[in-house]
């Protein structure tokens, strides 16, 4: 491994996770870590919340300390575009220049969904890096109104912020509910009512037809003759996977998404990818898993650093996902797509205040939990899931059992 260069492609989280696990794993040769963006690298997560907020600017939010990657020879290429990959010549074509690799590490990440239906760009935003939450925050004054497109966790991280700081701010959704690709109508409901205690207003079963200006207005038009007015447009409909510059018919590609198998291997054997960019083989849902996670790009990251330098690990992690609304902290254990029944533990009805937890069944088969205050019952869940524990529906809703004891 001494003579072999490692380049990675991508410098967010599992670029610079898979960076320094090689280190840890014992990789001698060199490594080069290639980003798109000019910033040294940093975490995703406050992009909707702590920067969108304000209460942290953007060096309290880096992955490392410059120092970290130099101490670890870790050669940083900020502001470069990777345009093609020859996986015959094993090149990657960055800005121009052709660099060599022995192993290739793609971690891409992911984009967001652009509506092409108009407006005032300048007045519409997509919250993906630290420059899309500055300005936003330029824009942000009390008394303003914003529309929020898209009542996923992203739409609904930025109007908690935005509705703490004095704007006025409507949510539109196209689905009959929020939330409703990740979680059960039971957690939509909360969540739902949680936003319109604070303020926030929520339209669902919303299709956008266009997008106007008027004076200093946007104007959205929608379905059944609605329209909605704003000073500006925050827009969450999802994300797109960052892989267009593989055109190589060597690395198999599914919807956009790039195919890897249990150990982070893509279809060429000296290439391996992680993240937001991949779709990979799961043991406890049997069947091939797009995740868009913190944890899964870290915990997957790491996995196929320690397979590049020569060991054979299953990447078979348990996905779990997190979301700050207000003072609310969601943790979410598991995909509970496929439930035959839900149970409650805890308090849902007490708003700020609300402490439970969800548990999904198939079969009294735990799939997944989503727990507002439930730090037991998450970290519980997460071994629970993967064990495919089949649990006893009284015993979860008894709030005199510990979680410890679910099995007992």
């Amino acid at each position: 491994m001494k003579d072999q260069d490692c380049v990675i492609v991508g410098a967010s989280h599992a670029g610079t996770s898979l960076a320094m696990q090689l280190r840890r794993e014992g990789w001698e040769g060199k490594i080069k870590l290639i980003s798109g963006e000019n910033e040294l690298p940093y975490h995703r997560p406050p992009v909707s919340k702590d920067l969108l907020a304000g209460t942290k600017d953007i060096d309290q939010i880096r992955l490392r300390p410059e120092k970290v990657f130099q101490d670890n020879e870790i050669e940083l290429l900020l502001g470069r575009a990777v345009t093609e990959i020859n996986t015959k010549q094993e090149l990657v074509r960055v800005n121009d220049e052709d660099i060599s690799f022995e192993k290739l590490a793609i971690c891409t990440g992911a984009r967001p969904c652009k509506l092409e239906l108009g407006g005032e760009e300048d007045r519409i935003f997509y919250l993906r890096d630290h420059n899309d939450a500055l300005r936003v925050r330029a824009r942000i004054a009390a008394n303003q109104r914003v529309i929020v497109i898209g009542g996923g966790y992203i739409g609904l991280e930025s109007a908690a912020v935005l509705q703490a700081q004095g704007v006025d701010v409507i949510v539109l959704e196209r689905e009959g509910r929020i939330l409703q690709r990740v979680t059960s109508e039971s957690m939509s409901k909360f969540m739902s009512k949680l936003h319109q205690d604070q303020g926030v207003s929520i339209k669902t079963d919303v299709q956008i037809e266009s997008i106007t200006t008027l004076g200093d207005e946007q104007l959205v038009h929608c379905n059944g003759g609605q329209t909605f007015s704003a000073n500006f447009l925050i827009i969450g409909v999802g994300i797109l996977p960052n892989t267009e510059f593989i055109s190589d018919s060597e690395i198999e590609l599914e919807a956009g998404s790039i195919v890897v198998d249990k150990f982070g291997q893509t279809s060429s054997s000296n290439i391996y990818a992680a993240g937001d960019c991949t779709i990979h083989p799961s043991r406890v849902y049997e069947r091939m898993l797009k995740l868009e996670s913190v944890q899964n790009a870290n915990d997957q990251a790491r996995v196929v650093a320690a397979n590049i330098c020569g060991k054979e690990i299953i990447y078979d992690t348990v996905p779990w996902f997190w979301s700050d609304q207000y003072s609310i902290k969601l943790q979410m254990a598991g995909l509970g797509q496929g439930f035959d029944e839900i149970v409650v533990r805890g308090n849902m009805d007490a708003g700020l205040e609300s402490s439970f937890s969800l548990f999904y069944l198939r079969e009294k088969v735990l799939l997944a939990t989503d727990c507002v205050s439930r730090p037991k019952e998450f970290l519980v869940s997460k071994q629970l899931i993967k064990n495919r524990s089949v649990l006893d529906s009284s015993v979860l809703s008894d709030e005199s059992v510990e979680p410890l004891n679910f099995l007992s």
